[in-house]
């Protein structure tokens, strides 16, 4: 394994309500020293889950939500953050109530991902809901979210709908559905 640079100082160079900017000196183990800036969760550090919920055996739930960041509606899984001492499928369950209106009787943690390693610090669980039934809690979302579902033998598809871009989402997606294939749960 590679030896990773060091530290010579790291800084908080800018603050807002979400994010941190850390700006960090680092001397890697040629000599060549670099400076890199991430962003850093404000400190919470409870991390955030998002949800595959599969309505049936081939159709998972996708909801619709602005984003500011593409300034425009987008088509996404449930997601959201972990309250303090909450465990990662009680979050997940919780966050599917509040943005579906589903709760799930089976839930699996799949794994965890990142969105810009070379950038950003925060990571997602990545968790499987199964046999859902109808359950809304009040969440945060300033409107209420459309609800879409896709087929998990058709998401080529799905990357080339206008509403669909995130990465992390499409990756949980074939995650959850080569797991099915693999079960023999779904048949491609």
């Amino acid at each position: 394994m590679r030896q990773k640079p060091t530290v010579l100082a790291r800084a908080i160079v800018a603050t807002s309500r979400l994010f941190r900017v850390e700006e960090l000196q680092l001397r890697f183990s040629n000599g060549v020293e670099r400076t890199y800036e991430r962003l850093v969760g404000t400190g919470s550090g409870y991390g955030a889950v998002m949800i595959v919920a599969l309505i049936d055996d081939q159709h998972a739930l996708l909801v619709e939500e602005y984003c500011a960041g593409t300034d425009d509606y987008q088509l996404s899984l449930p997601k959201g953050l972990i309250e303090p001492g909450e465990d990662i499928l009680v979050a997940a369950n919780r966050e599917l109530k509040e943005e579906a209106g589903y709760g799930a009787h089976h839930l699996e943690y799949l794994t965890e991902l990142s969105l810009s390693p070379g950038y950003m610090t925060q990571k997602i669980q990545v968790v499987l809901a199964r046999d859902l039934y109808e359950k809304r809690l009040p969440g945060d979302e300033p409107e209420p979210m459309r609800i879409e579902r896709v087929n998990l033998r058709e998401l080529s598809d799905l990357v080339r709908h206008a509403q669909f871009s995130e990465g992390r989402a499409l990756a949980a997606l074939y995650l959850a559905r080569d797991l099915l294939v693999q079960r023999g749960v779904l048949v491609l």
